[in-house]
């Protein structure tokens, strides 16, 4: 066995046991911290897991090409997300999705398929009052959104509808980045899904 091989081969010997895959589904307005906390989740888990995050913005740039704001198109957008994210979890990958996701609906589908799947769903409501997201509005979308330039924009011309009972509620507004990812990370320790500190 050339001494590659064998590296690779003494985790299993040793008994070692690879972490099981989830997904981690963030769901807020625009703004609300989704990516932020997201990055910083990964760079806490990639020692422990395989991570991957589905970032809303790049999923509609390579995934979801064409794919409008009507409701229709924002529903399929979501269940090319939950796909995805149940194929990478099998593989015991941990997933993190940071998409609007703005209908109750289209969450509860794909947290409904992942649990028919066998896949922890963790969902995560990252919440900020609206006037914290105008004032934290750095590319000015929702003052454009505000005075009617811009149709189908979520939590101002679009309904958002937030989750009733998610695994937990990370308030943006008044937290900091770190509190956030410690509660988190807590809420995974909880459920046996990371050792993470």
């Amino acid at each position: 066995m050339s001494q590659q091989a064998s590296a690779a081969a003494r985790p299993a010997e040793a008994g070692a046991v690879q972490p099981r895959g989830f997904i981690l589904w963030f769901t807020g307005m625009s703004g609300a911290g989704k990516s932020t906390l997201s990055t910083a989740l990964r760079r806490r888990l990639e020692g422990a897991h395989s991570v991957e995050v589905l970032d809303g913005d790049e999923v509609r740039t390579f995934l979801s090409r064409g794919l409008g704001f009507t409701k229709p198109d924002r529903e399929e957008n979501i269940r090319r997300i939950g796909y995805v994210a149940r194929v990478l979890a099998r593989h015991r990958v941990a997933v993190i999705s940071a998409a609007i996701s703005p209908y109750r609906d289209s969450r509860n589908e794909v947290r409904r398929l992942a649990t028919e799947a066998g896949i922890p769903f963790v969902e995560v409501y990252a919440k900020a009052s609206l006037d914290a997201l105008v004032h934290r509005d750095v590319k000015g979308l929702y003052k454009k959104a505000l005075a009617g330039e811009i149709p189908h924009f979520t939590g101002v011309s679009d309904p958002y509808e937030p989750p009733e009972s998610p695994e937990i509620t990370v308030y943006t507004d008044s937290e900091t980045v770190e509190q956030s990812v410690e509660r988190i990370l807590a809420t995974l320790r909880q459920q046996g899904l990371t050792a993470q500190h």
